[in-house]
Parts: structure tokens; C-alpha cells; sequence
């Protein structure tokens, strides 16, 4: 298991804060895919790449500057320095499939696998 998985997988489970910098229909700057949900990044963590470790939201329909919700699952990325929590609403469930085809529009140009927390 990576160091940065390790890291990633202490937010399992947690209610956290997550400032949204790129909010659900916004197009990417560089590579001019829409985002289709709300996608930001959690203040004061950081990653393995250096920057702040990046979350998708997923069960938010509308555009939002922050959400607070619960870390359902971590996206290991197997191919690229950089995972991503998955924050949904508390109590919301969402599979391992959803999770994919939300996510389809980035998470198809790496390799990556689902984490949750093991029960």
C-alpha cells in the first residue's frame, strides 16, 4: 500500500470541509472537460503532490463555494500522485459504481481504484 493512500485513508469516515475551486458545469482552463460535479479541495491537508488533497462532491446538484459533508471513499489513483476523497452528504450512499460514472469525466484519463474504510 503507498504512503500516499495511507495518508488519504485517514479521512475515511470523517465529516470534512471541502472549498470548492471548481464547481459543478465550470470547464476545465487547460483541458476543456466540464466538471459534472463539484470539485474543490480540503483547507490545510496536503498530498503527495503538494498541493491541498482534492475532493469530488458528489449528491450536490447546484454550484456551491463550500460543502461540509462525510468521506465516503478515497480514488487511489495507481498511475498518477494525486488521490481524491469523496464527499457526499451525511447518510448518503453511493457504490462503487456511481462513484465511477460520476467521477468518468476526470478519472478516465488515470488508472485508479475505489477505497473505503474497512469495517
Amino acid at each position: 500500500m503507498s504512503e500516499k493512500y495511507i495518508e488519504s485513508r485517514k479521512f475515511l469516515g470523517r465529516i470534512i470541509k471541502v472549498k470548492i475551486d471548481r464547481t459543478i458545469g465550470s470547464k476545465h482552463a487547460k483541458y476543456g472537460f466540464i466538471y459534472l460535479v463539484n470539485y474543490g479541495f480540503v483547507p490545510g491537508s496536503i498530498s503527495p503532490d503538494g498541493d491541498e488533497l482534492d475532493a469530488y462532491v458528489l449528491g450536490v446538484f447546484k454550484p456551491v463555494k463550500e460543502f461540509t459533508g462525510e468521506c465516503i471513499a478515497v480514488i487511489h489513483r495507481t498511475n498518477d500522485d494525486d488521490d481524491k476523497l469523496v464527499v457526499v452528504p451525511k447518510g448518503r450512499k453511493f457504490s462503487d459504481a456511481e462513484i465511477k460514472v460520476l467521477t468518468e469525466f476526470q478519472e478516465r484519463f488515470f488508472n485508479s481504484t475505489i477505497k473505503r474504510k474497512l469495517k
